[in-house]
């Protein structure tokens, strides 16, 4: 399924005092996210009763979100312009409640609140795969799995992912990365039949990602091209979607093995706390489960790990 490239229309809150949101980061995330859920958050659902006056914006009004969350206008309007952002937690918890904010988003909020407005940027250096956990790939013989890192760069992969994603191992290391092939590399797109929702997931983790690691200079660059080159990106990352990383379930129109729905496992790599591992199964004896065991077969040619390996490792990228 293909999005539409259309441009869509970000219904936005009160316009005073509000930032460009078309940037891919203006240095005040908490504003701006304050803004896209307070704009999402029906008022009605709120338990506010309508007092007939007409609303020109959708979503909660800047007094409103003072009065149910007990704090006032100013301050809202402070948090929202980012003329503050050292929030005490009694005040953070109370903007979540109000905003009936998801764990997930109740998470960033936290660290968004807590982030130095000086701190220096940094470029981390990518961890190494340990043999062990390499082994492990290579041992999942019926499971295509993967190890993915910060921004979803795929660090490492088994024959099976390459069969059903793309053989990474043919990749500039700078395109191993989930997100950039979700929405600049039409061969990868088209595998998902529910590509929005595949999409839109992809922006929600980054953004979560974004609230972790604000100074990263390869996550800034990322959201920087896919929002120069992707209109869809551009408007989704606007809209402050959040959320963790977690179990799924995805279909696939795949062009060897046809439709396939599979449960997505993602699991935390003790090593690490920046990796984990992707493993992509279906339940015993489904249609899903004998498509993933022929196209598993039909691959019968070699990981290029190893030879992806040491081509980054002599720098012929």
């Amino acid at each position: 399924m293909r999005a539409s490239t259309r441009h869509a229309t970000l219904d936005q809150p009160d316009t005073e005092g509000m930032e460009d949101l078309g940037a891919p980061s203006d240095g005040n995330d908490l504003g701006g996210f304050l803004r896209a859920r307070r704009a999402a958050l029906d008022p009605r659902r709120a338990g506010l009763p309508d007092n007939g006056r007409l609303r020109r914006v959708p979503g909660l009004r800047r007094e409103e979100l003072s009065q149910l969350a007990n704090i006032s206008v100013d301050y809202v309007v402070r948090l929202e312009q980012g003329r503050t952002r050292r929030v005490p937690r009694p005040v953070l918890d109370a903007l979540a409640d109000a905003l009936q904010l998801t764990p997930d988003e109740r998470a960033y909020l936290a660290t968004l609140a807590e982030v130095a407005s000086d701190a220096r940027t940094r470029r981390a250096a990518k961890p190494e795969i340990t043999p062990q956990l390499r082994q492990l790939l290579d041992d999942m013989h019926n499971i295509p799995a993967m190890v993915v890192y910060r921004r979803m760069d795929v660090l490492a992969w088994n024959r099976g992912a390459a069969a059903l994603l793309t053989d990474f191992g043919a990749l500039p290391p700078r395109n191993r990365n989930l997100v950039r092939l979700m929405f600049l590399d039409n061969a990868f797109r088209s595998l998902y039949a529910d590509w929005q929702r595949a999409a839109r997931d992809c922006v929600a983790v980054l953004r979560m990602e974004a609230g972790r690691h604000p100074d990263d200079p390869d996550l800034i660059a990322l959201v920087g091209e896919l929002s120069i080159r992707d209109a869809d990106f551009r408007t989704w990352w606007t809209s402050h979607p959040v959320h963790g990383l977690g179990p799924v379930l995805r279909a696939f129109h795949h062009p060897v093995a046809g439709a396939l729905t599979l449960d997505v496992h993602q699991l935390s790599v003790g090593t690490h706390p920046d990796l984990l591992l992707a493993a992509y199964t279906a339940p015993p004896g489904s249609r899903s489960r004998e498509g993933l065991r022929v196209l598993l077969q039909s691959s019968g040619r070699p990981n290029r790990q190893e030879e992806a390996d040491a081509t980054d490792r002599s720098g012929h990228h």
